[in-house]
């Protein structure tokens, strides 16, 4: 990133002129999408997902090969998912801490001394991301379903795909990484909101399975991974199951998010 990225107006030598006419929006969004794979980590981040995708499709076929009614498109579409729902977060952190762990904050904020423009189009780049990692699971999944409907018999090869399945994998990929993205904010470390992105709703899920009354009364509104399975489906949730997932949603989304968003608004810049 360079300053002519963004070609704002040269402050004067007062201090920052916040009358200066705002950078379009729509840069501030392509500057955060080239951070999102022009860095080492996201680069090979990003590359990891076609390689393990790949791996993914290659031992299906080989698995289901005495199953051919497992191998079809809204099969692969499902297991290609998993890959991205993993990785993605991960460079949705590193979006945003990179810019305090690689001390370029100050940078990036004298460009653009409106913070909330910034937090505003990282979080555009995310929303940008989920819908691109829907896209590729698509693409895969038709690559793999194809190869299966070459190689086996019927019913291999099956190009049934629901409405259903495309809202279930938006919504997992939009929540893991608005997860990713809330602990970013909140914890401005890269290492630290990694392992509590990782760390945390596992050790809540652990506790589910510990504890039954637990897992009965609170787990099923507050464990994120229980309240996502009825979206690891091609099938529609039903209300109750969008409920718990909106609750889930608040506790590890928003409330992360929210204090993450004012601790960058009024985090001292060094």
């Amino acid at each position: 990133m360079t300053i002519t990225d963004f070609r704002a107006p040269l402050p004067p030598s007062a201090g920052i002129d916040l009358d200066s006419p705002a950078i379009p929006f729509t840069r501030l969004v392509r500057v955060e999408l080239r951070k999102l794979v022009d860095t080492r980590a996201s680069f090979w981040l990003t590359a990891s997902i076609g390689l393990i995708s790949a791996t993914i499709m290659v031992a299906m076929l080989i698995a289901n090969r005495n199953t051919p009614e497992n191998l079809d498109l809204g099969e692969f579409f499902g297991i290609m998912n998993i890959p991205t729902a993993i990785i993605l977060p991960v460079l949705a952190i590193l979006l945003v801490t990179g810019e305090w762990s690689q001390r370029t904050a100050l940078t990036t904020f004298t460009i653009e001394p409106r913070r909330e423009r910034i937090i505003g189009a990282k979080l555009t780049t995310a929303m940008i991301a989920a819908v691109a990692a829907v896209a590729l699971a698509l693409i895969l999944g038709v690559i793999g379903n194809g190869i299966a409907a070459v190689a086996y018999d019927d019913p291999a090869g099956a190009w049934e795909l629901g409405s259903a399945g495309f809202v279930n994998s938006f919504v997992i990929q939009a929540f893991g990484l608005l997860l990713g993205f809330g602990f970013a904010a909140l914890i401005l470390n890269t290492p630290g909101a990694i392992v509590a992105y990782f760390a945390l709703p596992t050790a809540l899920s652990v506790l589910s399975e510990l504890v039954p009354w637990f897992k009965e009364n609170l787990g099923q509104w507050v464990d994120c991974t229980l309240t996502q399975m009825p979206f690891q489906s091609n099938e529609w949730a039903s209300g109750g199951e969008w409920a718990r997932l909106l609750v889930s949603a608040v506790v590890w989304v928003a409330i992360p998010l929210g204090l993450g968003v004012v601790r960058v608004m009024r985090s001292e810049i060094k």
